[in-house]
């Protein structure tokens, strides 16, 4: 990407000590990118990483076009990161997709597809075809997961049934517009991402993915999923409390 040339395309890649899996994702993406011929950014959010990520993406930007690396300083979250990047980004679209790739890039396609359809919000699901999950979870992790989005139906995104996939494409106008006014730094930001997508009337289109479990993944069941159930109840409440209203 030359500096005359637009991106149309912008990925934004949260990372929290990524050193072991980022490297062959930004492979992944570079080559995807080349293939189809697309100008576009990556755009590495460096979640106050204390191992060398951040140096690997330095080192990979010479063969990397539209390679960008942006740095939180300290860790803040993964919600807080992908906030960061979107807010940094320059291109019309804007993917956010997990640093281990667990829905490989080549999905990008079916979210395009429900984009140009009409929808300012495209999310990766696993629920709508579980045949399509190559690797699944640990059997708790997918119970958990699956009692988690009952709840989400319940209290924030009735209807979308797969809130928590890493891969999410939207307009640039959307997710400027809602993650100004998004707040939960961590796991839960994906259902308040959607909650205030819905909120502001904006279309949101739920597309099948490929999805293969890492087993390195960095969520942790009763840390993690915790904090996630007490974001359901805060984000419901923030609206109730008037949080939201420079939406």
């Amino acid at each position: 990407m030359t500096t005359s040339q637009k991106p149309s395309l912008s990925i934004v890649i949260p990372a929290f000590n990524e050193e072991g899996r980022l490297g062959a994702t930004l492979d992944r993406i570079a080559a995807y990118v080349q293939g189809r011929g697309l100008v576009c950014e990556t755009i590495v959010v460096d979640d106050g990483s204390t191992d060398a990520t951040a140096g690997l993406v330095l080192a990979k930007r010479s063969g990397f076009d539209g390679l960008r690396l942006l740095s939180l300083g300290s860790n803040q979250g993964k919600g807080a990161a992908v906030k960061a990047g979107v807010l940094d980004a320059q291109a019309p679209r804007i993917l956010f997709t997990d640093a281990d790739l667990s829905t490989p890039i080549e999905e990008l396609g079916a979210l395009e597809a429900a984009l140009d359809g009409g929808a300012s919000v495209a999310v990766g699901s696993r629920a709508l075809d579980r045949a399509r999950i190559s690797v699944h979870q640990p059997f708790y992790r997918e119970m958990g997961g699956r009692l988690f989005n009952t709840l989400v139906q319940w209290l924030n995104v009735p209807g979308i049934q797969d809130t928590q996939c890493g891969f999410k494409l939207f307009t640039a106008d959307a997710g400027r517009r809602l993650f100004r006014v998004q707040w939960v730094p961590r796991f839960g930001f994906d259902v308040e991402f959607l909650f205030l997508a819905r909120k502001a009337g904006y279309s949101i289109a739920e597309v099948p993915v490929r999805w293969i479990n890492s087993p390195e993944s960095k969520v942790r069941p009763i840390r993690d999923g915790g904090r996630a159930f007490l974001d359901l109840v805060l984000i419901r409440w923030h609206d109730w409390r008037g949080r939201y209203k420079g939406l």
